[in-house]
């Protein structure tokens, strides 16, 4: 039996609603508003929860004037992994949403959700998620009833080390597409470390050395190096979690799945062993509302009580069952 589903996204800079109708498959509305921080200065939590708390109720009204409350038959929001002020927002604004509509709660895995509207959004069935967002980066494939680690960054995730780079350079937020739009104009390969420790990745000394190489190299030149190494990192540790598990799809999600130098490297590499490949499209690979709903509404049949509700800042993928 079909129920529509209203997500609440607040985890990090994004305040997202989303409604899904299971019974029809699609998405009836998807509103957001996203913080960004003055030039210099990264997210700081109690701000991004400042924004959220502002805003959450024109986001709201954007929603209900597609979708009459009264239509929705549970809400879904994020319990984590995030930052823990803005968790707590998106909480209080679903928990409220539940009391006044008289509708189940339930509280969804924010990882989770990423890779369960790109399955929706692809049509693909059981791939290996390369996870890539400003803050995740983790190797993904299902197994024995859960979305099982295969590797992951062992410091900063690729996200936020794209956007302290920019921060660093003078660049605007958020930093990936600016980081992307300079490296396409880039010539020069320059050699940076590259750092793959088994199936797992470090980011934080590639910052650092191409923040210094900025003072003399063109910036184009650094970005460029910079989106090359990092990208195949994650196209090798990618390729070795498709050769162990003998998966034939590839799928990634989250906000850097939207540069096109990452998916046509991870298009190579698939081609290159007879995989397919499958990226979210852009409209959902950011943070948003309709990916809670879409997740809210496979998990429906096991609601939480409202005041039993929590977020969890640590919330890892491979904590939730995957019982649908």
């Amino acid at each position: 039996m079909g129920v529509v589903v209203l997500g609440i996204e607040s985890t990090a800079h994004t305040f997202g609603a989303g409604v899904f109708d299971s019974s029809g498959g699609r998405i009836l509305a998807n509103e957001r508003s996203v913080f960004s921080p003055p030039a210099g200065r990264g997210m700081i939590p109690r701000d991004c929860a400042d924004h959220h708390s502002a805003e959450c109720g024109a986001v709201l009204g954007r929603v209900f004037s597609k979708v009459k409350p009264g239509e929705i038959g549970a809400v879904a929001y994020s319990r984590g992994p995030g930052l823990g002020p803005v968790l707590r927002v998106g909480l209080a604004c679903a928990r409220s949403l539940s009391g006044s509509l008289g509708r189940p709660l339930v509280g969804v895995n924010h990882a989770v959700a990423h890779i369960e509207v790109g399955k929706w959004a692809t049509k693909a069935r059981d791939p290996v998620v390369l996870y890539v967002s400003g803050g995740n980066t983790q190797v993904i494939a299902l197994s024995s009833g859960r979305y099982r680690v295969f590797g992951e960054t062992l410091d900063i995730p690729i996200g936020n080390a794209l956007d302290v780079l920019a921060r660093n350079l003078g660049l605007p937020f958020p930093g990936g597409p600016r980081i992307e739009e300079l490296a396409s104009r880039g010539a020069k390969l320059i050699d940076l470390p590259y750092v793959v420790k088994g199936m797992d990745l470090s980011y934080s000394g590639l910052l650092t050395h191409c923040t210094r190489l900025a003072k003399t190299e063109k910036l184009e030149d650094v970005c460029f190096s910079f989106q090359e190494h990092c990208f195949a990192m994650l196209a090798e540790v990618t390729e070795r979690a498709v050769a162990h598990t003998g998966k034939s799809e590839v799928m990634a999600v989250g906000g850097v799945a939207a540069n096109r130098r990452l998916a046509q490297m991870l298009r190579t590499m698939c081609e290159e062993r007879g995989a397919e490949f499958t990226v979210v499209p852009l409209e959902y690979a950011g943070d948003n509302g309709a990916m809670i709903a879409v997740t809210g509404a496979l998990m429906a049949a096991r609601p939480e009580k409202p005041e039993d509700a929590t977020v969890d800042q640590r919330f890892r993928v491979d904590e939730q069952d995957v019982f649908w």
